[in-house]
């Protein structure tokens, strides 16, 4: 066999491992929506105060968020996992929301919002997404059990 024949099948074993791939990560979103109450939704888990500006780029991670009782789970967008990533519980605390600026938009989606939530032990990350899945998001909050209110005053 010539030698170009062999760089040939490699490239074509190369093109179908990809399709592959791109197939795979499909089939993956499609079974995550299945279950329902799915929505776009990005995160960072390190917020700006600790390190850079509100407007820094840095540490958002394309997702989507998933409602599963008490717990919101979020998927990253180009991983081959079935599982969540995270699993926030309803014991949130949702913080001030805000556009995103400079740099920021280009990292998340078009027409986002940023709110930023606090967790439990003290930690704080950043949510991004559409005013209609936030909307959702504070319902599915305030939906909480009885207790100390989830909402700034």
């Amino acid at each position: 066999m010539p030698w170009w024949e062999a760089v040939l099948e490699g490239l074509g074993l190369i093109a179908v491992l990809a399709a592959l791939g791109l197939v795979g990560l499909f089939v993956r979103r499609r079974v995550i929506n299945r279950r329902g109450g799915t929505f776009e939704c990005s995160v960072r888990m390190r917020p700006p105060g600790s390190a850079g500006s509100a407007a820094s780029s840095l540490g958002w991670t394309l997702g989507l968020g998933r409602y599963d009782g008490n717990d919101l789970e979020w998927f990253r967008v180009f991983s081959f996992s079935p599982r969540p990533k995270y699993t926030f519980n309803r014991s949130l605390t949702v913080g001030r929301r805000r556009t995103p600026q400079g740099p920021e938009a280009f990292s998340l989606h078009s027409g986002h919002v940023v709110v930023s939530v606090d967790l439990p032990r003290g930690r704080r990350i950043e949510l991004a997404m559409t005013e209609r899945a936030l909307t959702g998001f504070l319902a599915w909050v305030e939906a909480s059990p009885p207790g100390r209110g989830r909402l700034p005053d």
